[in-house]
């Protein structure tokens, strides 16, 4: 497949740059253009896409040690093919990977996609500086596909100064694309895991409006679109998805506690032929009627455990479900709402283990997830990539997978069965596509059981 598909990467100098409120500014200011706006997120991150899709209504992921390049390129010319323009969001540094090294980086994802790249580079407490700065990041890499910057908290009266000084040091080929002033009432909150989540945001829709009327003011909009246009055509060949099946009914959790999920990965089981039914462990009395199947994504069930254990039908409906064989994924929060206790908080109680703060980041990053037996995702010894993060633990965290780090660091996990996977590691359907194929068949045999 070949298509022309205009983008442009939004890299940071590192984290706390301001990147994401960088990127919600651009996006909101394009979309009140009138543009249809595609948004995209490299790596795992779940929470900076909300605010993507709250202001786009679309966000997808592109990460590096999930997909292999040319499954990168297929996301973005699927995803954002027919779009007037994409912005790729960064993760961390432009050059941050795995340990010290470059791999699955923000730079590996405009790489393998050959997509123009914007620095944003935090200009508070520095002037002259932050061309050196710029400097370093276009030498590190011969082919750093470094294109324009952005100066973000910047002052009104540094910039012309520093957009000159970039023409002058670095020529055409670097297009200095305006700055944000210092926006304190503008900024996003944050907590363990990341930002606060977009729907906790009570005045989100007026920091977006006025962070739009700033880029509209002080950033190089029609710049930047122009940059975008000129990236070179996709081609790609794109995954081997599994073949569309007869129709089930899957449950997939979907509120503040639960709202953790890739959306093309739930676009592989829709794409099979599922009707996908939400439903709120906290708000409603019991599992949807006629379902196959449950999906209980991550989130955040430690900042609800009342709400949740108070809901005793929804428990008693989840757990005679899944005490009947209902095939069931449950990832991170998913697995610890299994769990007999949260912080003490009684939950459904189909797993054993009690589930705590740490006060730490647990057992974080990328890992090869590796099956010990038959499960319901895989076979014995098959993998898929996967991610942990999570400060909380539980006293029983499984031990039907092993996940192992590219450091080589191993550990067991995850509780599995013919009709379960539970535990910590979050994966990617697009990273395994089998994995997506067996939960489906499974669902299907409960379906045919049924009639």
């Amino acid at each position: 497949m070949k298509r022309s598909v205009s983008r442009v990467v939004l890299a940071g100098s590192g984290s706390g740059c301001g990147k994401t409120t960088a990127v919600c500014a651009v996006l909101q200011a394009l979309a009140d253009r009138g543009l249809d706006v595609g948004a995209f997120k490299c790596g795992p991150d779940y929470i900076d896409p909300m605010f993507h899709r709250r202001i786009t209504g679309n966000s997808g992921n592109l990460d590096p040690f999930f997909f292999d390049a040319d499954t990168l390129s297929w996301l973005l010319a699927r995803y954002g093919g027919g779009r007037q323009v994409n912005v790729v969001e960064g993760v961390m540094g432009y050059y941050d990977g795995l340990g010290l090294s470059d791999e699955a980086s923000t730079w590996t994802v405009a790489r393998a996609t050959r997509s123009p790249v914007v620095l944003i580079l935090n200009a508070k407490g520095a002037s002259r500086s932050l061309l050196a700065v710029l400097e370093g990041f276009l030498r590190f890499h011969e082919d750093s596909g470094i294109r324009g910057v952005i100066f973000n908290r910047c002052s009104p009266s540094l910039y012309p100064l520093l957009a000159e000084a970039v023409q002058e040091r670095f020529g055409e080929g670097i297009l200095p694309l305006g700055y944000l002033p210092s926006m304190p009432d503008c900024s996003l909150e944050s907590r363990h895991l990341g930002l606060v989540t977009a729907a906790e945001v009570e005045d989100l829709q007026e920091k977006l409006r006025a962070l739009s009327l700033q880029a509209e003011k002080t950033l190089d909009l029609d710049g930047l679109l122009r940059l975008a246009a000129s990236a070179e055509e996709l081609s790609c060949e794109g995954p081997k998805l599994p073949e569309r099946a007869e129709g089930v009914r899957i449950a997939v959790a979907m509120d503040r506690a639960f709202c953790f999920y890739y959306e093309e990965s739930l676009d592989v089981l829709r794409d099979m032929g599922a009707e996908l039914v939400p439903f709120s462990p906290m708000e409603d009395a019991a599992l949807p009627a006629d379902i196959h199947g449950l999906y209980l994504g991550g989130g955040y069930p430690e900042l609800y455990t009342e709400r949740l254990s108070a809901n005793a039908s929804m428990l008693a409906s989840v757990r005679a479900a899944l005490n009947g064989e209902l095939p069931c994924i449950a990832e991170c929060g998913g697995f610890m709402y299994l769990t007999e206790r949260i912080a003490g908080v009684p939950m459904v109680g189909f797993l054993p283990g009690d589930c705590r703060d740490t006060g730490k980041l647990t057992r974080f990053g990328y890992v090869n997830l590796i099956a010990g037996e038959d499960n319901l995702l895989c076979r014995a010894g098959e993998s898929i990539p996967a991610h942990e993060f999570h400060h909380w633990d539980c006293s029983e965290p499984g031990s039907r997978f092993t996940a192992a780090k590219p450091s080589g660091r191993k550990w067991a996990c995850a509780q599995a069965g013919k009709r379960l996977y539970a535990g910590f590691p979050h994966f990617h359907f697009l990273a395994n596509p089998a994995f997506a194929e067996n939960f489906y068949h499974a669902c299907l045999e409960v379906k045919r059981g049924h009639a």
